[in-house]
């Protein structure tokens, strides 16, 4: 049998590891012979492979843009070094990269929505509108008003801060997960205003020019437990509803704020410490059977990956009682895909059927009793300039020094993501997200999932703690550049003193 070549295109760690992952899982129920390839990748990303002997192909691409994109992907397709390939970063939907192979004739080989149906996430207003007809819950107020309108925006704001405890102003476009801004009293509404409104003026003035309204949405805070769902999706409308993860999107510990930024993601967990069958069903019943329903009247179905983030609240004996949805992405969650891709043993099957429209053969495969966690290493503070580190300035071109023995001892694997390497082979800090760190861990007879996690965090905390990779600052040559959040994972103890869930 020939080897069925899946490609992961884009340049962060879940397009790496989800190809690591499609090569050498090996399932159970579902055989077949996979390739996992990343397209494009990072520059550290071939060496590091080499270094490791992982089995990870590349699909070189000249430039980090559609046009170029498109060209790798054309000629690997009509050469059958590829056969199908999923695509990761949200831009290149948004731009038109699954239209552009559909002109030449490959449409077929790509999961991914059209332009036509990227509003999903490319605009938050108009999904709301299509949640809205689609009996999809969300907020329980929401309000589309001028974003140059201050009244207007106090006023809204106002309000929900009476009715409901809180506002979420939200710039409706792409933002990379870091357009919304919550605001939870009167004193903060002028600053968070203020705020994003400098962080998105060039955007909005690129976007709907001068004179055009600036279109901002204002959403009532919702409460409960913040809980996504990965949803493969295939052409006739058959739906997988993969294990769920927990994001720790903030900077830092604590409640999101102008000194504690959304950011791209510092860590994850699987599963999610409150998923349940009866959750996974509320989220089949109410989210993924009307939303895909939905697309199919409208013409949007096709293979595809719909995430959808939501706000779960339960009743007293802890049963999710509703769903409600915050925003609908169309991708992949970074880096809440590297820890479910750690559990599955069938991701190239499940990939295969989506493109063949036969998904509903096709159940995930799930290590039900391994819980995996990924912690991302960034930037710190301190460099020539004084970086603030990331999410803000970063010092960049610092060398990297890694134990691979002491990682292979203790099963950890580390996904390179914002690094570059050197003719020379040394690997070095390209800035945000250098590297993550990957681990699964087994819940053995008889043990709580939180004393399982407990010791899967301390064996990923313990490996920075004790240097085994770090970014060798350049006033310090014994220091660590990198840095991370050390309560990751800390939830499922907390679920379990709050009520007995697992």
């Amino acid at each position: 049998m020939d080897k069925v070549k899946i490609g992961f295109i884009g340049t962060d760690g879940r397009s790496f590891l989800a190809a690591l992952e499609t090569s050498r899982a090996t399932s159970e129920l579902y055989p077949g012979d996979y390739q996992g390839l990343v397209v494009r990748g990072t520059p550290a990303m071939p060496p590091f492979a080499r270094k490791m002997q992982w089995p990870v192909g590349f699909i070189p691409v000249s430039d980090n843009n559609l046009e170029a994109y498109a060209a790798a992907l054309t000629e690997a397709f009509r050469q059958n070094t590829l056969d199908l390939a999923l695509i990761m970063p949200e831009a290149l939907i948004f731009e038109g990269l699954v239209d552009r192979l559909e002109e030449a004739g490959f449409g077929d080989r790509i999961i991914g929505l059209d332009r036509k149906g990227a509003f999903l996430e490319a605009d938050k207003i108009a999904c709301k509108r299509l949640c809205k007809n689609a009996g999809i819950p969300v907020a329980p107020a929401w309000a589309e008003v001028d974003a140059r309108d201050y009244r207007a925006v106090l006023g809204v704001c106002l309000d929900y801060l009476h009715e409901y405890g809180g506002a979420v102003l939200k710039f409706p476009y792409s933002a990379g997960g870091k357009g919304a801004r919550i605001i939870l009293n009167t004193w903060e509404i002028r600053d968070v205003y203020d705020d994003l409104l400098k962080d998105y003026k060039e955007s909005y003035s690129q976007l709907c020019g001068k004179k055009n309204p600036w279109p901002l949405l204002i959403e009532a805070r919702m409460s409960g437990v913040e809980i996504s769902f990965t949803i493969f999706v295939d052409k006739q409308g058959n739906y997988r509803l993969l294990p769920t993860a927990m994001d720790y999107p903030e900077r830092f510990e604590g409640p999101p704020g102008i000194d504690n930024p959304i950011t791209g993601g510092m860590g994850s967990i699987s599963p999610h410490p409150l998923e349940s069958p009866a959750l996974m069903a509320l989220a089949e019943e109410t989210i993924a059977r009307p939303l895909i329903k939905s697309m199919e009247e409208k013409g949007l179905l096709r293979p595809c990956v719909l995430y959808p983030g939501c706000f779960v609240s339960f009743s007293s004996d802890f049963r999710p009682r509703a769903v409600r949805v915050c925003e609908i992405n169309i991708r992949p969650g970074e880096p809440e895909f590297q820890p479910i891709v750690k559990r599955l043993r069938n991701l190239g099957a499940l990939l295969q059927a989506m493109k063949e429209g036969r998904l509903q053969e096709v159940a995930p495969e799930v290590r039900a009793d391994q819980i995996s966690l990924c912690l991302a290493l960034v930037t710190g503070p301190g460099g020539p300039k004084q970086q603030k580190g990331y999410p803000w300035s970063l010092t960049k071109g610092e060398a990297l020094e890694m134990d691979f023995d002491y990682f292979d001892k203790k099963k950890i694997t580390v996904i390179p993501s914002a690094m570059d390497c050197t003719e020379e082979g040394v690997f070095k800090s390209d800035g945000s997200r250098v590297a993550y760190l990957v681990a699964n861990a087994t819940v053995k007879s008889g043990q709580k999932r939180g004393q399982t996690v407990e010791s899967l965090r301390l064996r990923l905390l313990n490996t920075f703690d004790q240097g085994k990779i770090r970014v060798i600052p350049r006033e310090n040559e014994q220091g660590n550049r990198l840095a991370l959040r050390r309560d990751i994972g800390l939830h499922y103890q907390k679920a379990e003193v709050l009520a007995p869930v697992g």
